[in-house]
């Protein structure tokens, strides 16, 4: 539950920041993780990838690779959840995401 709990928050706060300041959604990320790392009981991996990465360590905050199934499915649900969730209280946004999403090249002709 922890993990879900973790990536459903990590993908709320990249949907959110990301729809008002972009520029902002690394800051809010970290700040997240941080503050995820004390209040979920799994210290908040939040991302198949870091999951696959602290199980292969052997540091207090790693997992024990047969936990590992576990924890993708719980991170790939609490993903899914938060998506749904979004979509459902944004419904316009895929038909109006390429009017807001300003392409990098974009950004770099006008500096």
């Amino acid at each position: 539950m922890s993990e879900f709990t973790a990536t459903f928050g990590l993908m709320a706060v990249i949907w959110g920041v990301a729809r008002r300041r972009s520029s902002a959604v690394p800051f809010a990320v970290a700040a997240y993780i941080t503050a995820a790392y004390w209040f979920t009981g799994s210290t908040s991996f939040a991302n198949p990838a870091v999951t696959m990465a602290r199980a292969a360590t052997d540091t207090f905050s790693g997992i024990r690779p047969t936990d590992v199934p576990a924890f993708l499915v719980a991170q790939l649900l609490g993903a899914a959840a938060a998506t749904l969730v979004f979509l459902w209280l944004v419904p316009a946004l895929p038909e109006v995401a390429p009017e807001i999403v300003v392409p990098h090249a974009a950004k770099r002709e006008e500096a």
